[in-house]
C-alpha cells in the first residue's frame, strides 16, 4: 500500500512538473523592464537554482520544464552586456543579458504647493529619512512557493503618467517616474494586485499614505497618495482585496493612485504584470 501510494504521489508530482504554467511578467530588457532568463531543466525533484544579480537574490520560477530567472532591470542600470549569477546546486554559474537602450518621454508637473518642490531643512531631513527607510524595504525577501505575478491593475481608470517619465516639477528636474499613475476620484476602493502580507504601512513626505504588499521572492508591490488605509502590517492578503482608499497626500497635483512594482530590489514597469489594461 506505502509502496502504491508513493508511486500515485510521484505520478501527480510529474504531470504537476511538466505542466505547470505561471503567468509570468512580459519581458522587456531594457532599463526598468524584465528578463527572462533560462536556467535548465525543471526535473521532477530538482530544487529551484538560486540567482543574483549583483549582490541581489532574484526571483526563480518553473515554466514549461524549464527554470526561469525574473530579473528585475534598474532604470538606471547601464546599457550593455550583464551577468546573472546561478547556483543549480552542483555547480556556481554566470549568464550574460543585454540590456537595450530606451528613452522615456519628459513630463512637466505644476505643484500649488512650492514646499514639495524646494523643500525647507526640516522637510530635506525628513524626506532623506524616509527614502532611505523605503530603500530598505524594496531590499526585502521572503520565500514563497507560489508568488503570483499574473497582478490585477488595482484600480479601473485613465492611466495618467506612465513608467519611466522624465518628471519636472514647477520647471525643475527630478528623479524618473517609477510607477504608474492612475487617475481615479478620491474614495476610490484600491485592491491588492495578487496575494501576498502586507511589508509595511507609512506616511511620508513624497509618497503620503502608502502601502507595501510583500508577494514573495523579491517582488513588492506599492500604493502611494492613499486617502486611507484599510490593513495593517503583518497582515495576510488575497488578490483582488481591498486594502485602501485612492487619494492626493503627500506630493500629489490631485486625487490618483501611484502603483509600484519592485523586483529584486529596482522598480520596474508595472505594464509588464498587467494582463488587461484600461
Amino acid at each position: 500500500m506505502t509502496k502504491y501510494f508513493g508511486s500515485v504521489v510521484a505520478f501527480l508530482l510529474s504531470l504537476f512538473i511538466s505542466n505547470a504554467t505561471y503567468a509570468l511578467p512580459g519581458e522587456s530588457r531594457v532599463p526598468g523592464g524584465v528578463a527572462l532568463i533560462a536556467l535548465g531543466d525543471a526535473t521532477l525533484g530538482s530544487t529551484p537554482p538560486r540567482a543574483w544579480l549583483d549582490e541581489h537574490p532574484v526571483m526563480v520560477v518553473a515554466e514549461k520544464n524549464q527554470w526561469i530567472a525574473v530579473v528585475g532591470i534598474a532604470l538606471d542600470r547601464p546599457v550593455g552586456n550583464h551577468e546573472l549569477r546561478y547556483d543549480d546546486g552542483r555547480n556556481q554559474r554566470t549568464l550574460q543579458f543585454t540590456v537595450r537602450p530606451k528613452q522615456y518621454p519628459a513630463q512637466h508637473i505644476r505643484l500649488k504647493d512650492s514646499g514639495k518642490v524646494n523643500l525647507s531643512p526640516e522637510n530635506e531631513a525628513r524626506a532623506l529619512k524616509e527614502i532611505a527607510d523605503i530603500q530598505g524595504l524594496k531590499r526585502h525577501w521572503s520565500i514563497e512557493s507560489g508568488t503570483d505575478s499574473d497582478f490585477l491593475l488595482p484600480v479601473n481608470g485613465r492611466l495618467a503618467s506612465r513608467f519611466g517619465l522624465r518628471r519636472f516639477f514647477n520647471g525643475e528636474a527630478r528623479s524618473p517616474h517609477v510607477g504608474l499613475d492612475v487617475a481615479v476620484p478620491r474614495g476610490t476602493p484600491v485592491k491588492a494586485a495578487s496575494h501576498g502580507q502586507i511589508l509595511a504601512v507609512d506616511d511620508y513626505f513624497f509618497n503620503g499614505k502608502t502601502v507595501f504588499v510583500d508577494h514573495g521572492n523579491g517582488l513588492i508591490s506599492m500604493y502611494c497618495h492613499l486617502d486611507r488605509i484599510d490593513v495593517k502590517a503583518g497582515d495576510a492578503v488575497r488578490k483582488g482585496q481591498v486594502i485602501a482608499r485612492s487619494g492626493a497626500t503627500g506630493r500629489a497635483s490631485g486625487p490618483h493612485l501611484h502603483w509600484s512594482v519592485i523586483l529584486n530590489g529596482v522598480m520596474v514597469d508595472p505594464e509588464l504584470f498587467v494582463a488587461k489594461l484600461p
